[in-house]
């Protein structure tokens, strides 16, 4: 098997980060390759914790609920990139691209280092699905002034930054049911990438 590229998308609380961890699992048993997971919140949890001006900026920005710069996200993805990535490695993306800008600069990233056959991996959740998650997860943003603005972020920038990929050569978005428990998600993942 070639090493694959996937890019997941999904409203807040559709369990990506789940499906990406069940994703990684499954790829290390078939075939025993290394996945390189970029997450750009985790990133941005990471860079929070440093004692740095772009700590101290990002959580004044993230408190309020606002989107951070297209010039700092692409930073950090490029970064791991140029510091991970190898042509035998598997590539998940999660939380990037969150924007039609980072689209593009992703885009590039993917020539750069000739990656073919993107799956774009959209877990599709209604809003009231969402909602009623968020709540019950009860994070400290989770509130319901939280919660709204992250859900017209996604639908102002996240949903145009996945549309950017339609139609696309080299592209093929797979849309699934994210309404169901997590293993059947997992296995409608799976069935639909075609393993």
């Amino acid at each position: 098997m070639q090493p694959q590229t996937f890019v997941f998308f999904g409203i807040v609380g559709s369990g990506k980060g789940t499906q990406v961890k069940l994703l990684t699992d499954f790829l290390k048993a078939k075939d025993g390759r290394e996945t390189i997971y970029v997450s750009s919140g985790a990133e941005y949890r990471k860079i929070i914790e440093s004692s740095t001006q772009t700590a101290s900026i990002v959580k004044v920005a993230l408190d309020k609920g606002g989107l951070l710069p297209n010039f700092l996200t692409s930073s950090i993805f490029i970064n791991v990139l140029v510091n991970n990535i190898s042509p035998e490695k598997h590539l998940i993306a999660d939380g990037y691209p969150r924007s039609v800008g980072q689209s593009e600069c992703f885009e590039e990233a993917m020539k750069f280092y000739n990656r073919e056959n993107i799956k774009v991996i959209y877990i599709e959740l209604s809003k009231e699905e969402a909602v009623k998650r968020l709540k019950l997860r009860g994070r400290h943003d989770d509130t319901d002034e939280g919660i709204e603005k992250r859900i017209d972020e996604y639908r102002n920038n996240v949903i145009p930054a996945m549309n950017y990929f339609k139609d696309k050569s080299g592209y093929t978005t797979y849309t699934i049911n994210g309404e169901q428990s997590v293993e059947n998600v997992h296995k409608d993942i799976i069935k639909a990438l075609g393993y």
